[in-house]
């Protein structure tokens, strides 16, 4: 006789992973929430403060007052570059980070910060421009220049492109085109005066043209860094290993290359060189999330964002004049950048 007591129903067994997961996509999620009011502060807050509102109507039922033009023609394409150039450094920086298995590497290690201040004093020199416009297209080509010297430079000889040799590359090319930037201004003294205003890094001054012509830029190389999340991930554990699961490192290196090139490219030429989202966003994320480059670029792509606006907002407010981004980025970065060196509070790459 089958015995009525009641069977226990048999469970699926979670896998151990499963609760990080979520935790993680938590706090992605909560990152998106800190990024949207972000936005919201970038558009309320300024020389002349307007209620939330007022921001709400002067966006999407403008009545031709002076806080409508405010939102519309300042507030908002700043606010938008600052969304698009913070995603394009801290995904550039995680992607530079993961190639050379270096947390402390940042775009700028590749001499893309180099080649695009050259170009751009170069432009200002021979044409003696003045547009905004004429610099992003100027640094954007300096930029990828640059690149691309590097790589080359970095593949020449036994064993390709690694990391070291990229490494030492783009020292060597950044040192030489900070050196001839230097002699170009000093030549001319008058190209000093229009690149000084580039040079200290800022959102502001800029309009929608300036992020339209970027932006598709930024978005190829978003996609790119994103795809590279995988290949990241296999070349993370050795060059070997790496093929053994996969992975071409050489392929994985030039793709990373390009998008390094394409996103601190763009983002450089439109708010100049900005220091600190590069390198410390990503090495912020690896703490908090560990090595996984599926979800080091997310939460870089989020974070940086957050972290430029951020500094944008305060340099409006913590002088009676305007502190360029640049300058803020650089005074609060540098601190939070050595506490977490000082605490220990990374993982290998």
């Amino acid at each position: 006789m089958l015995s009525s007591a009641r069977r226990t129903p048999l469970r699926t067994p979670v896998p151990a992973d499963v609760p990080r997961r979520r935790l993680r996509w938590g706090g992605l999620v909560l990152l998106a929430g800190a990024l949207l009011l972000t936005v919201v502060a970038s558009l309320a807050i300024g020389a002349e403060d307007i209620p939330p509102a007022r921001v709400w109507s002067g966006l999407f039922s403008p009545d031709g007052s002076q806080d409508a033009l405010i939102v519309q023609e300042l507030r908002l394409p700043r606010t938008l570059l600052g969304i698009a150039v913070g995603a394009a450094l801290g995904l550039a920086g995680a992607v530079m980070q993961a190639l050379t298995r270096n947390p402390l590497a940042e775009p700028g290690l590749l001499g893309v910060n180099g080649g695009a201040s050259l170009a751009v004093v170069a432009v200002i020199a021979a044409f003696r421009v003045d547009e905004v416009l004429v610099y992003v297209w100027a640094a954007f080509a300096g930029a990828a220049g640059a690149a691309v010297l590097v790589h080359l430079i970095g593949a020449r000889g036994r064993g390709g492109a690694s990391p070291a040799r990229l490494v030492l590359a783009g020292a060597a090319v950044n040192a030489v085109f900070v050196a001839l930037t230097a002699g170009l201004m000093l030549l001319t003294p008058r190209t000093f005066n229009g690149f000084r205003f580039w040079q200290v890094g800022t959102l502001g001054g800029r309009d929608l043209g300036v992020l339209a012509r970027v932006l598709p830029f930024i978005a190829v190389g978003a996609v790119l860094a994103l795809l590279l999340a995988r290949p990241l991930n296999a070349l993370g554990l050795g060059e070997d290993a790496g093929r053994s699961l996969g992975a071409s490192p050489a392929r994985a290196r030039a793709l990373g290359a390009a998008a390094v090139v394409l996103l601190c490219g763009s983002a450089t030429a439109a708010a100049g060189p900005i220091a600190f989202l590069g390198l410390a966003v990503p090495f912020i994320v690896r703490a908090a999330v560990g090595p996984d480059q599926r979800w080091v670029l997310p939460y870089s792509l989020v974070l940086a964002p957050v972290l430029l606006l951020g500094a944008d907002i305060a340099g409006r407010v913590v002088a009676p004049g305007e502190l360029e981004t640049g300058i803020v980025t650089a005074f609060l970065g540098a601190p939070l950048f050595m506490l977490m060196v000082r605490r220990g509070r990374t993982r290998d790459l």
